[in-house]
């Protein structure tokens, strides 16, 4: 990683806000598509008659892959460019996904066995294919000037949520009986046509989509390039955590991903066991957070950033992210506390109303935290470099992220319901002391 250089200017594209709208709509169809897989994933694991465990491994064996991949991916953009890694990797999608609706003909030639490993297959390539989040973020940082930086950052963090939000509704259209059905009459015979095949296939046209709108419209930005270098990613991350300006960023992407993963996943168990919801209840909630996540990202932290300092709105995001993830499990009674006595209309009650008050600044807080800290990356490393840099805190996220569901889950069940949201609140803490030595640093600006 390159020290930073003092520099205000962008990297040169014909129309910056075209290209920042094209990125922006690449990694929304691109996440839109892992979305649609979203409700059939863990159905698709338990018809093979295998474990659940293998469902926490699937996800694990893509953050692994993720996590040795994306610094790779990311270094490679800033040599190659920033175009051709993102068209890699999203075809790549698309051949992982394919694999992934093919697992039970898979079964049928080689067992249950051969089944899985097509899963763990398709898994693993998508993981290794997963750097292009960075190289879409380095494109940002390459075309956007540094103060609209944040807000820009913020539209990735927005498509995301936006992915998760319609993603599922689609998935659960294509798993449908109906659509089944009139494929199963369209669609050649060769075609695996089943309510997890379907879903697959279309999240492989959905980026098969974002690779032909990077192919027809993306455009490459002038930029200073970075030469070329060897080195193995573990090279690549003690490099990074060897540069001051960004081992602190690449510890608090680490612990954030930790916290907030783990707390993702055992939310669901969270909300059954306490409040007795259903599926779809639990559901109904995590569309409210993504709507809320969409807003914050993709509107509110961009206005923020123009009038505040990103040091000061990450040590916000933190303090309020750490606030949220303790106060789930104390929501109930806060509800009690705070609402007995008033008349709320059905289906709210003062747990419930509670419960979306916390959820409303966990949305908040994370959405604050995770833009500002993306932006902070962004200038704390040369212009040549970008892609590097985002793609080790990539990287330490999704080595958080392989590590945190497991270890939540752990925790949930032989310790407390409780226990994961404390510790996760805990695991915080630490972001907000390496928050504030980042904010004793001079401040810089750098170049793209």
């Amino acid at each position: 990683m390159s020290a930073p250089r003092a520099a205000t200017a962008t990297a040169a594209v014909r129309s910056p806000r075209r290209a920042l709208a094209t990125v922006v709509v690449i990694v929304f169809v691109d996440l839109l598509g892992f979305g649609v897989v979203i409700p059939i994933l863990p159905f698709y694991v338990r018809s093979f008659g295998v474990s659940d465990v293998f469902i926490g491994l699937l996800a694990a064996s893509y953050s692994l892959m993720q996590f040795g991949l994306a610094p790779v991916l990311g270094r490679v953009s800033d040599e190659r460019g920033r175009r051709p890694v993102l068209m890699l990797s999203l075809a790549g999608s698309a051949v992982a996904w394919t694999v992934f609706g093919l697992a039970g003909e898979a079964e049928a030639l080689l067992g249950v066995v051969g089944a899985v490993a097509t899963l763990f297959c398709s898994r693993m390539l998508a993981g290794a294919m997963g750097g292009n989040i960075a190289a879409a973020q380095a494109y940002i940082a390459d075309v956007t000037p540094r103060e609209r930086r944040a807000g820009a950052l913020g539209l990735v963090g927005a498509s995301f949520a936006l992915g998760f939000i319609f993603g599922p509704a689609i998935g659960g259209a294509f798993a449908s009986d109906a659509v089944v059905s009139a494929a199963d009459r369209l669609l050649p015979s060769f075609v695996p046509t089943t309510r997890f095949s379907l879903p697959s296939f279309a999240a492989a046209g959905l980026s098969l989509t974002s690779f032909l709108l990077a192919y027809l419209f993306l455009e490459e930005p002038e930029r200073t390039r970075a030469a070329a270098r060897g080195g193995t990613f573990v090279a690549q991350f003690r490099e990074a955590l060897s540069t001051p300006g960004l081992r602190d960023l690449v510890v608090a992407f680490f612990l954030v991903s930790l916290a907030f993963s783990g707390v993702q996943v055992m939310f669901i168990p969270f909300v059954a066991d306490i409040y007795g919801y259903d599926a779809s209840q639990a559901a109904a909630l995590l569309t409210y957070v993504g709507v809320l996540g969409v807003v914050n990202q993709g509107v509110l932290v961009g206005r923020l950033s123009r009038r505040y300092d990103d040091r000061l709105l990450a040590l916000v995001g933190a303090g309020v992210l750490a606030l949220a993830l303790a106060g789930i499990p104390g929501a109930p009674a806060l509800g009690r506390a705070l609402f007995g006595g008033l008349a709320l209309a059905s289906p709210l009650t003062p747990e419930l109303a509670a419960l979306l008050v916390v959820l409303a600044c966990l949305s908040f807080g994370n959405g604050l935290l995770n833009v500002s800290l993306a932006t902070l990356v962004s200038t704390s490393t040369g212009e040549e470099t970008q892609g590097s840099a985002f793609g080790v805190t990539q990287g330490a996220a999704s080595l958080g992220r392989t590590v945190g569901p497991p270890a939540m889950a752990l925790l949930y069940a032989a310790v407390a319901v409780w226990s994961p949201f404390a510790v996760g609140a805990a695991l915080v803490l630490p972001i907000v002391a390496l928050l504030v030595r980042v904010a004793r640093r001079p401040t810089t600006t750098t170049a793209g």
